[in-house]
């Protein structure tokens, strides 16, 4: 279903909608229909600056990871979990 609807444009807009209909050989209805179904594919998805952006940050945590073996991260996980079991309450059973 096709229904004509009534929208306010300033000048530059309605430049901008009518060359761009001319370099394409469209219709200005159906640039606004291409660049209004373009623009609800992207929303919420990242703009190029926030991407680069976080990627950046990416790298920069990344970098910091520090670089050990698989048996030195096991062993300090062993000793974390042997620290706070100890360092528990003790329960008072039969008090």
């Amino acid at each position: 279903m096709v229904r004509k609807v009534t929208f306010t444009l300033d000048d530059e807009t309605l430049g901008r909608l009518g060359h761009t209909a001319d370099r394409l050989g469209k219709s200005k209805s159906q640039v606004v229909r291409e660049a209004i179904y373009d623009y609800s594919q992207r929303v919420g998805r990242l703009s190029e600056r926030e991407r680069l952006r976080l990627l950046a940050v990416f790298d920069e945590v990344t970098a910091r990871i520090p670089r050990r073996s698989v048996a030195e991260v096991e062993k300090e996980i062993q000793e974390i979990r042997k620290a706070r079991r100890a360092s528990g309450r003790r329960s008072q059973r039969g008090a």
